[in-house]
């Protein structure tokens, strides 16, 4: 009677209550047995354990010592891996806008009074690089940017940032997001081509192989060329003339007729400048205009390109076949003997 058995039952009621027996399920926990006084303190001492249908649960983790994926380790170790990896992705980052900048587009920033009001002072223009890379030329009416031929830029050398946001932007000019403060480049809208004939009298509008434009985009109150007209004027095939939106404000192929007289040539275009990018305001395209879609326009030597080029082509085609039906017609006669 004196005995004390602390165990787990298994079974439902009705099985202890046929049987009259305690019976033991095989996932039970170890029996301890004792006697006297001494158990029942001890089992008075023993700690707590959850009973069956109680709402205390506690967890211990698995039984391999793994922990949950939302414990406080496995964050720790998420947010170590992140920090680990973002120096690669800034890397790639990088040299994904040095490749852009390199080969795609560019941005500048407009210095001067030259090309207002199509472009102001500030502005940040992206510059298309890739089409000179197919050979493509530059058109009449694009606004290009050009390296300087030589002599155009006389200024004193342009002050160099200093400190960490001259840092900063020779990082960010170096892969293209900001433009460099020492870059030598200028940008004009691209007049006449190489075949064409240009030529601007006082008073009068500014004409290519003939035909008159109506530049709207000139700045306001300007006129096509009264301060410094010039002409007539060929352009050799390779070179173009520019000239400044803002013509009574602009040193262009004009006034540097001494140097390859005033033409510059196309292979030192960077691109064409394709959008006021900056500031938000002002977000623009920068079309061709019109006026240089007019029929008549082409010199007469560049329409006849395409029909030089058409010839060459049909020349070798034209020898091909007569010597194809030459050599039928030795076959035919080898036959008829």
């Amino acid at each position: 009677m004196g005995d004390l058995a602390v165990g787990a039952r298994s079974g439902s009621g009705e099985n202890e209550g046929e049987s009259g027996t305690e019976t033991r399920s095989p996932e039970a926990s170890e029996s301890v047995s004792a006697s006297g006084p001494g158990a029942q303190s001890a089992a008075r001492d023993a700690p707590p354990t959850a009973e069956r249908g109680s709402d205390i649960s506690v967890s211990t983790g698995a039984e391999d010592g793994t922990t949950s994926d939302h414990t406080p380790d496995s964050h720790n170790r998420q947010q170590r891996s992140f920090f680990k990896e973002l120096p690669i992705l800034i890397g790639i980052a990088l040299i994904l806008a040095l490749l852009i900048k390199t080969f795609l587009v560019q941005a500048f920033s407009i210095p001067s009074n030259s090309m207002q009001n199509t472009l102001q002072v500030g502005d940040r223009v992206l510059v298309d690089k890739l089409t000179p890379w197919f050979g493509s030329e530059p058109e009449r009416g694009e606004v290009v940017v050009f390296h300087d031929p030589g002599g155009w830029l006389n200024e004193a050398p342009v002050p160099q940032p200093s400190g960490a946001g001259g840092a900063v932007q020779t990082v960010l000019s170096a892969i293209g997001l900001m433009p460099s403060a020492d870059e030598q480049d200028l940008i004009k809208r691209v007049i006449a081509v190489g075949g064409d004939r240009v030529e601007c009298k006082r008073g009068g509008p500014v004409e290519i192989n003939g035909k008159a434009l109506e530049e709207s985009y000139l700045f306001p109150g300007n006129t096509p060329c009264d301060d410094k007209p010039f002409g007539p004027v060929e352009v050799p095939v390779g070179k173009m003339w520019v000239m400044g939106d803002h013509r009574q404000d602009s040193l262009d192929s004009r006034f540097h007729r001494k140097v390859d007289n005033g033409m510059i040539p196309t292979d030192r275009v960077v691109g064409r400048a394709i959008v006021v990018a900056w500031p938000v305001t002002r977000w623009s395209g920068l079309p061709v205009p019109d006026t240089f879609d007019q029929k008549g326009l082409a010199s007469k030597a560049a329409d006849a390109v395409p029909a030089a080029a058409g010839l060459a082509g049909a020349v070798p085609l034209v020898l091909w076949r007569r010597r194809r039906r030459a050599a039928r017609a030795t076959a035919e006669c080898s036959v008829n003997r």
